[in-house]
């Protein structure tokens, strides 16, 4: 493990869980065991290594969805992976802080333009890719006709981060498995062909 991942795999979950602008660089000192000097040898300031912790945090939580959702064939199965990925995402992330996507979304829209903008990036990732899901879905005659992609993917989305951040508020992961049991039941049971 080079210096540089050993920092950001310290770091990461300390930024998830204080926030971006709450983490100063004394956690970050205290949490590797390095000085200053050797943190800045790194990374070129604060926002940088920040970036590159949430990229670290966003690896580890979420891209193994895009991946898993890939790997299936139709559209349901894609569907059905993501409410099933969800479903386990809290014993995931619960010991780093919680989903990194809604904690840099709201942690930084004020404070770290670019942090903010790459959270942003992610989540319009996410929607792009429900969205497809969908249009491949009606395309491939699993879905009916008349669904609306944009529509149901910006629910299916809020749905998801909603039962996330009160899973996490809560301390109570029923939040996220009540809200991705009415997805399968309520939208993906009504919109299938």
């Amino acid at each position: 493990m080079t210096t540089t991942e050993f920092i950001l795999d310290k770091v990461a979950p300390l930024f998830n869980k204080q926030g971006y602008v709450g983490t100063s660089l004394t956690d970050i000192t205290n949490a590797t065991g390095l000085t200053k000097g050797a943190i800045y040898c790194n990374f070129s300031n604060k926002e940088d290594l920040a970036l590159k912790a949430f990229q670290l945090n966003i690896d580890l939580a979420i891209t193994p969805l895009f991946h898993l959702v890939a790997a299936k064939k139709n559209s349901l199965e894609k569907l059905y992976t993501i409410t099933n990925y969800q479903r386990v995402y809290y014993d995931l992330v619960k010991d780093r802080g919680g989903c990194p996507m809604l904690r840099a979304g709201i942690d930084t829209k004020f404070i770290n333009p670019l942090l903010f903008k790459t959270a942003q990036n992610i989540s319009h990732k996410f929607t792009i890719g429900l969205t497809n899901i969908i249009k491949d879905g009606i395309t491939n005659n699993e879905i009916l006709p008349n669904t609306d992609p944009d529509k149901y993917a910006k629910t299916i989305l809020s749905l998801i981060e909603g039962s996330s951040l009160l899973a996490f508020t809560h301390n109570d992961e029923t939040y996220i498995t009540s809200a991705m049991d009415f997805i399968d039941s309520a939208i993906i049971e009504k919109i299938k062909k």
